[in-house]
């Protein structure tokens, strides 16, 4: 049974411009919901956009998998107007509805997880014909008319002994392709609830909501984590390996300058088993060199997804994240940083990162910081 994912985009949003790619947590909003698609049982999940610069994004990206598929949208589907139905069914003619499972992905619910979706997807597996997420809700609801809705005021119950109400929160919808053809609707027929955690249910279309849902996010991430034996360090590498500058001549990049003393503790690190890799989200030539001749040889050069990318080397090379120790300095690390096992800044990174890694090391970037992260890492296993 062809299972697929689907992810419609608008270039242009009202409340929030670039909301859709604009970093939450340091990865561009949209991405959140992307990559857990990527680790879940759909077969391909397909990004329905105007906007050209984010389907360049996924074909540069995502370039390690052939699951995640870029399209482009028509401009009809995507004004103020129009409705997702209406883009959905735009797309399934497109492909001739070559699947038997939609899945309908919201880029702006990023607390969206693989779980969720293969829940969904396991609902119609069992004969269900849709399936869509809720939360409950433990609010008391009122009509317009200033009569209760969902309980009586003269008998207020105590939360514990309040059912409350499911409401959707817009984050996975699933249906059978008989479904889509018959009500031109993501739902239809035999419908199945599945329930997420209650903080799901924000939805981000104000400036508010947007630092609200970081937080939880964050929040989440952190929670999620525990630190384990430190297997696989991975280095960012300006403001890590260097102090952040590059100089230029009319022809390009020319220099950086790297502590060859940080070498020395990769190389010690290595003895003991731990893996090292590099994640930048920079196409350095220079730097290419450098880990050539530190022998590194899982190095990842212009990564701007690095956690989606994190979770895919987990999964493919069999290691937990709760193994990792990563270091990084400013918020394109910040995900990653958010949920490792160990997350350690340079003593001169972003005050942001500082304040969400588990150790912010006495060292600067360039200055011997990286060393100082394998004496961390090499005591901590010992001590483990």
């Amino acid at each position: 049974m062809k299972q697929i994912g689907f992810i419609p985009l608008r270039k242009n949003s009202k409340g929030i411009p670039g909301k859709n790619t604009r970093k939450m947590v340091g990865r561009p909003l949209f991405t959140w919901v992307l990559g857990e698609a990527l680790q879940s049982k759909l077969d391909t999940i397909y990004v329905y956009t105007d906007d050209d610069t984010i389907i360049a994004f996924i074909e540069k990206e995502y370039h390690y998998t052939d699951k995640i598929v870029p399209l482009k949208r028509s401009a009809e589907s995507a004004t103020d107007t129009a409705s997702t139905e209406s883009a959905m069914l735009e797309f399934a003619e497109k492909i001739n509805f070559d699947f038997e499972v939609f899945c309908l992905l919201q880029a702006t619910s990023p607390f969206t997880k693989a779980t969720d979706i293969n829940a969904c997807l396991d609902a119609l597996q069992a004969g269900k014909d849709a399936a869509l997420t809720v939360v409950n809700t433990h609010r008391f609801t009122w009509n317009a008319d200033g009569t209760p809705s969902n309980y009586n005021f003269l008998e207020r119950p105590r939360r514990q002994d309040f059912e409350g109400l499911l409401i959707e929160n817009g984050a996975v919808y699933a249906c059978k392709t008989e479904v889509l053809k018959q009500y031109n609707n993501r739902l239809g027929g035999e419908i199945a609830l599945i329930r997420m955690p209650e903080d799901t249910l924000y939805e981000i279309d104000t400036e508010t909501d947007w630092e609200v849902v970081e937080r939880l996010l964050i929040a989440r991430q952190k929670d999620l984590k525990t630190s384990q034996k430190i297997t696989h360090l991975v280095l960012d590498v300006d403001g890590v390996f260097t102090d952040g500058t590059i100089t230029y001549t009319k022809d390009g990049e020319h220099t950086k300058r790297f502590d060859m003393r940080d070498g020395m503790g990769l190389e010690i690190l290595r003895q003991f088993g731990v893996e090292v890799m590099i994640m930048t989200s920079e196409q350095s030539e220079l730097v290419a060199q450098r880990m050539k001749k530190l022998q590194i040889a899982q190095v990842f050069l212009g990564v701007k997804d690095k956690y989606t990318l994190l979770q895919h080397l987990s999964i493919q090379q069999g290691f937990s994240l709760n193994n990792v120790a990563y270091v990084g300095d400013d918020v394109n690390d910040m995900a990653n940083i958010c949920s490792v096992g160990w997350s350690l800044t340079p003593n001169n990174a972003m005050v942001e990162l500082q304040t969400l890694a588990d150790v912010v090391l006495t060292k600067n970037s360039g200055a011997g910081a990286i060393r100082e992260a394998c004496q961390f890492i090499s005591n901590y296993n010992k001590r483990f």
